[in-house]
């Protein structure tokens, strides 16, 4: 479980990681964002911007062409009408043919090299509409905390436009921290201004990144699944553009891949109900599936840059990772098959997978193929070893003579190199015809060059080793055992790697001024210093808690109340001030005595003695929601309320301090006696 952004006090040191940077409305831009890069990236995310409203617009005259349709009795009314929604049925299948065709455009986001490499699937960005959130917020803080809205402007409008910025972010680490930061501040968001019983009246609008349909919900939970999906689908695009050829290239696509798949496998497993086709359980688990599998396919690429091409068992277990790539890549396709699935995944994609599952497949047999027919006949020392790996090397093992024969005899070896030969041309011959079915993948000429040269090596070796007296015929060679020396790792978002503070900490502490909290109209008490002190005990920071107070005494006739918080002391604000710096102004105050500002939790007043942590702890701990996701508040909100009874040393020196003539068995633990 990923820990949620820890809550510190705005005094603290540093400033949490946070940037406070313009929006792209002001003209500037935020680290991370790149709205004006023109970029064949980038404008391609403007098309898909532009045909995802196009798409919105055509689905509303739909239904209320529909609505027409249904509400009318008059035929001529209904003729005209069902004439429209045909055009308007033609105009939505052109648009998602267009969307289709951009979400198939992998070439612009691989990258620049040289080199020939098998594209990757990248993921395009969800598209989102614009938020204005300045009056709702004003509003709520008015009526929930006590506050003036209008002074909280600045803090909105910062939220504002880092909303704004994450919509274009840069693919490259600032990128994904700026998504990072903005996810991590909707948490403070959730916790400030939405409340379990009420709603905000915002709508989050986002649409599907596979077919543009356009969604909306009130629930913040749809906004945050929505920002991991673009955490997930930039990790992709990183992922992509990687020049593989190099070691190093390698490795950061694999590190992509293992988080975008962390991405959406976190997504899966704590948002549900999304109302969007691409965030389904469906789509999520296949795109889990298809990053896995991209990783497979990288772990193979990096396996042919180390190991020694010439030597027998590095051959064979080039021929088991490509085996293995083959097999992931065949269940992607299988779930990109599904009923469920197969109508909004891109014919593209799902035939991309086919033919690298196919071309794999062809790899495994070819690279079987040259460690039998182009390695010489092991010596005795080596023999053992190359027993061992071959017993394991076949699915089921090859007829005819030993294995021991089988490896010592060259042509026995030829023989079944020259099966493992036939059995990969084939597939690379299928590999090209479903290539061909596909209008989009026909365009792509690295992949085109990508399986032609495959098909041509392999051909090449055939007629190298077939021989004008082969009167026998050519077995059928059996499957390769997949086995990968590098297991793709699911890698989860690290949330704590993006420090950021919350933006409205001046409204207090989150253990007490929460969405959650609801407490009675703030009071100010003036108080006169008895020979006895004030009358009440205090315990915990941020805010301090009157724990006790002492029947009789000042603190009692002045109307303070067990339970209340303190949150000022002579007009200087002690949200968030620790247990010694509200001690140390109450202690300076002089015979005119002290104005202190208390506010009291509704549910929480005149808690019962022996119930009196449990009642601090309630007021701290987290509400748990249906959500899964939403299970992160509560590891937060019970850390602020540990704050609240964590005492050590300090309570210590608190007791010394205790006016004489107050008995300490009055004073609980951890408390201290003012």
């Amino acid at each position: 479980m990923m820990m949620p952004p820890e809550e510190e006090s705005p005094d603290g040191d540093g400033d949490g990681g946070l940037v406070l940077l313009h929006g792209p409305k002001s003209g500037s831009t935020r680290k991370g964002c790149d709205p004006f890069a023109q970029t064949q990236r980038s404008k391609l995310q403007h098309r898909r911007a532009r045909i995802n409203q196009q798409i919105n617009k055509e689905m509303r005259m739909r239904a209320g062409a529909e609505n027409l349709f249904r509400a009318t009795s008059n035929h001529k009314v209904k003729e005209t009408v069902a004439l429209e929604l045909s055009y308007v049925n033609s105009n939505l299948q052109l648009l998602k043919e267009e969307l289709e065709e951009l979400n198939s455009s992998m070439d612009v986001y691989q990258n620049d090299s040289e080199s020939i490499s098998v594209p990757m699937i990248p993921l395009g960005l969800k598209e989102t509409k614009e938020l204005d959130l300045l009056a709702p917020l004003k509003d709520f803080i008015s009526e929930h905390y006590g506050e003036e809205g209008v002074l909280f402007e600045k803090e909105i409008k910062e939220f504002m436009e880092l909303r704004q910025a994450m919509r274009t972010p840069s693919r490259n680490e600032a990128g994904l921290e700026l998504l990072m930061e903005y996810y991590n501040q909707l948490y403070f968001l959730d916790s400030r201004f939405f409340p379990p019983t009420k709603t905000l009246g915002i709508f989050f609008h986002w649409y599907d990144s596979l077919t543009g349909v356009p969604s909306h919900q009130r629930a913040l939970a749809f906004e945050k699944g929505s920002v991991l999906f673009n955490l997930g689908a930039l990790h992709t695009q990183i992922g992509a553009r990687q020049d593989r050829a190099s070691l190093p290239g390698l490795n950061q696509a694999i590190d992509a891949f293992q988080k975008a798949a962390g991405a959406f496998n976190y997504l899966k497993e704590n948002f549900s109900n999304a109302p969007s086709l691409d965030m389904s359980a469906a789509s999520l688990t296949m795109l889990v599936r298809l990053m896995v599998a991209q990783v497979q396919e990288c772990v193979f690429e990096k396996m042919t840059l180390l190991r020694a091409q010439n030597d027998f068992l590095a051959r064979l277990q080039l021929a088991q990772e490509a085996a293995r790539v083959e097999d992931a890549y065949s269940l992607v396709h299988q779930t990109m098959s599904q009923p469920h699935v197969k109508d909004y995944v891109p014919f593209s994609w799902t035939t991309m997978v086919h033919v690298k599952s196919e071309h794999f497949k062809a790899l495994s047999h070819y690279f079987a193929a040259i460690a039998l027919c182009d390695c010489p006949a092991p010596s005795d020392a080596e023999l053992l070893e190359q027993e061992k790996a071959f017993l394991q090397f076949h699915v089921t093992m090859p007829e005819g003579p030993s294995l021991r024969v089988l490896l010592q005899d060259p042509e026995e070896r030829r023989k079944l190199g020259k099966a493992h030969l036939k059995k990969a041309i084939m597939k690379h011959e299928e590999a090209m015809r479903i290539h061909g079915l596909c209008k989009i993948l026909r365009k792509m000429d690295i992949l085109q060059e990508v399986l032609s040269f495959a098909h041509k090596r392999s051909l090449s070796k055939y007629s190298e080793i077939d021989h004008e007296e082969d009167f026998f015929e050519t077995g059928e060679a059996p499957d390769i055992h997949p086995k990968t020396h590098q297991k793709p790792e699911i890698k989860s978002p690290n949330f704590s790697q993006v420090k950021v503070t919350d933006l409205f900490h001046r409204l207090g502490p989150l253990s007490v001024f929460s969405a959650k909290n609801k407490w009675y109209p703030a009071r100010r008490v003036h108080l006169m210093r008895g020979e006895n002190g004030f009358g009440f005990t205090l315990r915990g920071d941020s805010p301090v808690l009157i724990a006790g107070v002492i029947p009789g005494g000042c603190a009692a006739e002045a109307g303070l109340k067990e339970g209340d918080y303190i949150i000022s002391v002579n007009g200087k604000d002690c949200k968030w001030s620790k247990h010694a710096e509200v001690v140390q102004l109450l202690k300076s105050t002089g015979k005119e005595g002290v104005d202190i500002g208390v506010i009291t939790l509704q549910g929480s007043e005149c808690p019962k003695a022996v119930d009196r942590k449990a009642a601090v702890m309630s007021s701290g701990s987290g509400v748990l929601k249906s959500n899964k996701e939403n299970s992160r508040k509560s590891l937060m909100n019970s850390k602020s309320a540990s704050t609240l009874l964590v005492w050590s040393k300090k309570s210590k020196r608190s007791k010394k301090s205790t006016y004489s003539g107050v008995p300490f068995t009055s004073v609980g633990d951890n408390e201290a006696m003012y």
